[in-house]
């Protein structure tokens, strides 16, 4: 059965996009720990992180950075993290999230509550920093 994530890069199920290729796809995370938290994923479904070919992952980390970049443009942070825990959803992804503090890469804090209108605007925003 496929992960959630391929079903988002199928279109099976929504997201808000931020950016696109052949190989990967970076969306904000709808459970954010802060605005512009983003998952930058393989298209091709892969559980963990480290079973990824050397390509696909140097792939991957060369277009979280193009992702990392657009969200340190658009969203007011002190540096935008990177987090890779795995154990969510079976399926390798990245997980990039803008930061003022450490503090604010705690998975265990409550997320954030969002708007349709707001995660719009916050994709949207990203997106068109992409490069």
């Amino acid at each position: 059965m496929a992960s959630i994530f391929t079903k988002i890069v199928q279109g099976e199920i929504p997201s808000y996009k931020i950016a696109e290729d052949d190989n990967y796809y970076a969306f904000l995370d709808i459970f954010p720990l802060a605005k512009g938290h983003t998952l930058v994923i393989p298209k091709k479904e892969i559980d963990y992180l480290f079973d990824l070919d050397d390509e696909t992952l140097s792939g991957l980390n060369v277009f979280a950075k193009r992702v990392a970049k657009a969200i340190d443009k658009t969203i007011e942070c002190k540096r935008v993290g990177v987090v890779v825990l795995g154990l969510e959803v079976p399926h390798a992804h990245i997980h990039l999230i803008p930061l003022q503090s450490e503090a604010d890469a705690c998975f265990s804090k409550p997320k954030l509550k969002l708007s349709e209108e707001e995660f719009k605007e916050i994709a949207e925003k990203i997106s068109s920093a992409f490069e």
